[in-house]
């Protein structure tokens, strides 16, 4: 990425986050219909003919613009099981769903048939502040209702769908010594009913960040603390269950110079235990020229093979120099 770029990426950033010059009016409808216009994301700007980086094989990808100024901020992803259709949530408290389109080889071309709307506040309201609307976390709980971490004022929400009234979920004791700006942005449940939650941002010893491993309990929680390592610069933004058990993350950087950076990990769930240190091994480093961006969601799914496959979404923080973007790869053995 050349030096002007990174510098003009680098200026609007600061301006979207000081001033929140990038964000939509408060939406003032809760659900509808949304046409989002697909463009092909290349892998590697300079290399047509790659398809592999680290453990990471390219399975398609694509840059997302919209019929809707609501469409932005993409922070969170759900994938369903078949692979046919996500949902995902923005820090200006909209969620998206859409139908997922392949090519004959599986690839990702596509979103269609999407639908777009604003969350609701626990008084029955459309979300309209970002104070409130900063949806960060999301995922899918057994009962096939969804658990929300939201950041500023940090809390969990708990959705029965994403049209209805949420329930406040109350969360690990100090979830609110946490900056603002660097809450709980990894959400993830089990099978078993455990949630995974790390924050971006706080932390008791240097060189890791906490979280969470959340144990269901009379009608909620009981939440234990471990520590995940971190390198520097990097921060956890998003978590996913693996097929085989095992956990894949993403770690995002940003710099002036370098740009977005962005790591994708892995831990054998044997690791996450309270009072533990999570090491995780990273399976590829994404920055220019290979397809990047701010990556904030991550999914985990099957293919039509039995191969693990890798989502990751981006947040362009309703920056015109920044786009959203989905990407899609396999784990290599």
């Amino acid at each position: 990425m050349p030096v002007a770029v990174r510098l003009l990426l680098f200026i609007a950033c600061l301006l979207v986050t000081s001033c929140g010059g990038g964000s939509p009016p408060p939406a003032s409808a809760q659900e509808q219909p949304l046409e989002i216009r697909n463009a092909a994301q290349p892998f590697k700007i300079d290399e047509p003919a790659a398809t592999r980086i680290g453990r990471l094989v390219w399975r398609g990808g694509i840059v997302m613009t919209a019929n809707s100024v609501h469409f932005g901020g993409w922070s969170d992803l759900h994938v369903a099981a078949d692979g046919r259709s996500l949902t995902s949530i923005s820090d200006e408290g909209a969620w998206l769903t859409a139908t997922i389109d392949y090519d004959s080889k599986g690839n990702l071309v596509g979103l269609s048939a999407s639908r777009i709307g604003q969350l609701r506040g626990l008084d029955g309201k459309l979300i309209a502040t970002k104070a409130e609307a900063d949806a960060e976390g999301m995922t899918r709980l057994p009962d096939g209702s969804w658990l929300v971490s939201f950041e500023r004022r940090h809390r969990l929400w708990r959705y029965p769908t994403l049209l209805d009234t949420p329930m406040p979920v109350e969360g690990p004791a100090d979830i609110g010594r946490q900056p603002s700006n660097g809450g709980i942005e990894s959400l993830t449940a089990l099978p078993d009913g455990r949630v995974i939650a790390i924050s971006e941002e706080y932390s008791l010893r240097p060189g890791t960040v906490m979280g969470w491993i959340g144990e269901p309990a009379a009608g909620g929680y009981l939440w234990r603390a471990f520590d995940y390592a971190t390198q520097p610069d990097f921060k956890p933004t998003a978590i996913t269950l693996l097929p085989d058990g095992s956990f894949a993350t993403i770690e995002r950087a940003f710099d002036m110079a370098r740009g977005v950076r962005c790591r994708v990990m892995r831990f054998d769930a044997t690791q996450l235990k309270p009072g533990a240190t999570v090491q995780a091994e990273e399976l590829a480093r994404l920055a220019s020229p290979y397809a990047v961006d701010n990556l904030e969601g991550i999914a985990a799914t099957k293919g039509a093979r039995g191969e693990t496959l890798l989502w990751l979404i981006s947040d362009d923080n309703f920056n015109p120099l920044q786009r959203n973007i989905l990407l899609l790869f396999e784990l290599a053995p």
